[in-house]
């Protein structure tokens, strides 16, 4: 690792750190300071910088992008946070960065604390590079579904619970529901386009159709749900437990499906 790598991680191990004591001591009622969102929002994105140039460093050194379980959870952690940062200009998304900025800070230590595959993926192949993009974008895009829908979850409790100050921090029922809808809509799209990019993606970098592997087998029963989910909302109008369920359920496939599949050929089975 170069000293100039070496110091961008400690400076963003450090933020992150500092990051998520703050948002957290916030929301547990603890921190004797004031919240500034120009601030929050301005040092995230220098944050967000730093984690960009940590991700790209290591493929301009390799000439190629390694896709190990760590370096992809980087990834999807720093991808997740840019819709966060750039939906708090458009959209009330308050109570996501206390997920997002803790899991930010554990993709970076993951990518460095987790072996590093010897496969190595062109980033000059067009097939790819659309692949992967889409890809992790439906993922992202799943997550922060995911996790609003945890959001909806703990709103309901703090309020059964009379915990209205928590509850008061936190968007209103329905708006974070609105937003999950959104978010999963955007994702479902994208997830489409990924499964059929995919098939491309196989002929163009191996030469052969995609196989029908338990990870393909994952991300169509995923699509499934989640297409399921955005119809019996359009017909039915789905929502609440029910709809969050769907949500909980499409996104363990999915995570299943493809983080699940790396950690057992690169921990158990020691495959690329």
């Amino acid at each position: 690792m170069s000293g100039f790598l070496l110091i961008l991680l400690i400076l963003l191990a450090a933020g992150y750190a500092g990051l998520s004591w703050h948002f957290l001591a916030h929301w547990r009622g603890v921190a004797s300071w004031q919240r500034q969102a120009f601030r929050e929002h301005s040092l995230l994105g220098v944050l967000l910088l730093l984690h960009a140039a940590v991700l790209t460093v290591p493929v301009l050194q390799d000439g190629g992008v390694r896709l190990g379980v760590g370096s992809v959870l980087s990834l999807l952690s720093w991808l997740m946070l840019l819709i966060f940062w750039t939906g708090s200009y458009f959209a009330r998304m308050e109570g996501l960065q206390i997920f997002l900025v803790p899991l930010a800070a554990a993709g970076v230590l993951m990518a460095e604390v987790l072996p590093i595959p010897h496969t190595l993926y062109p980033v000059d192949s067009p097939g790819f590079m659309l692949h992967l993009l889409v890809s992790l974008m439906a993922y992202s895009l799943f997550a922060i579904g995911a996790l609003l829908a945890i959001l909806m979850l703990w709103q309901e409790h703090a309020l059964h619970q009379k915990r209205f100050a928590l509850a008061r921090r936190m968007p209103p029922l329905l708006v974070l529901e609105n937003l999950m809808f959104q978010t999963l809509g955007t994702g479902f799209i994208l997830l489409t386009l990924s499964l059929i990019s995919g098939v491309f993606f196989a002929e163009e970098v191996f030469g052969k159709a995609i196989p029908l592997s338990h990870k393909v087998v994952f991300g169509i029963l995923s699509w499934l749900v989640f297409g399921s989910l955005l119809v019996g909302r359009k017909l039915h109008g789905w929502r609440g437990r029910l709809a969050i369920r769907w949500t909980l359920a499409g996104f363990a496939l999915l995570l299943f499906g493809y983080i699940g599949s790396k950690v057992v050929l690169e921990f158990v089975l020691h495959r690329a």
